[in-house]
């Protein structure tokens, strides 16, 4: 059983990459499946919280974007004796603006959000309690890069 966080600017491929590596095996929790929601963050976390208690895997796709964000998720994957997992998405700040661009609808965020997330965005390490994390790149051709980040 495992927790994967994803880690990047929105229209870096996160939620493509869930659907193509995750969503036969993984529960998807995203803040974007409840836009409207009060109390977004205390959603998230019990519905983390009771998968992983169900013995989930779980895939928290959302920006993750400070250690603040992500260091109460990995504490609930940890407690409940998952293996926590974080992806990082490299991208280009104008090539993920080129895609929110494309969007239509709920899909599409404010180009300023987009320049807030990049604002926060901290990578992950380690130290955070990671078991394992990994960086993930757009190829050309719309498909992913994937490689470790580095050891423990």
């Amino acid at each position: 059983m495992e927790l994967v966080l994803f880690i990047g600017l929105q229209g870096s491929g996160k939620s493509s990459f869930y659907r193509e590596r995750f969503a036969a095996t993984h529960v998807h929790v995203s803040k974007d499946l409840w836009p409207n929601a009060r109390k977004r963050e205390a959603r998230q976390r019990r519905l983390i919280d009771e998968a992983l208690a169900r013995g989930e895997s779980v895939v928290v796709d959302n920006t993750n974007p400070r250690l603040e964000d992500r260091a109460p998720l990995i504490a609930i994957g940890r407690e409940r004796g998952a293996r926590v997992v974080g992806y990082a998405f490299e991208s280009d700040l104008e090539a993920c603006l080129a895609r929110n661009a494309g969007r239509v609808g709920r899909a599409r965020v404010e180009d300023k959000a987009i320049l807030i997330t990049r604002h926060h965005l901290r990578w992950p390490s380690y130290a955070e309690g990671f078991a394992a994390l990994f960086q993930v790149r757009l190829t050309p051709e719309g498909g992913f890069l994937v490689n470790s980040w580095g050891t423990p």
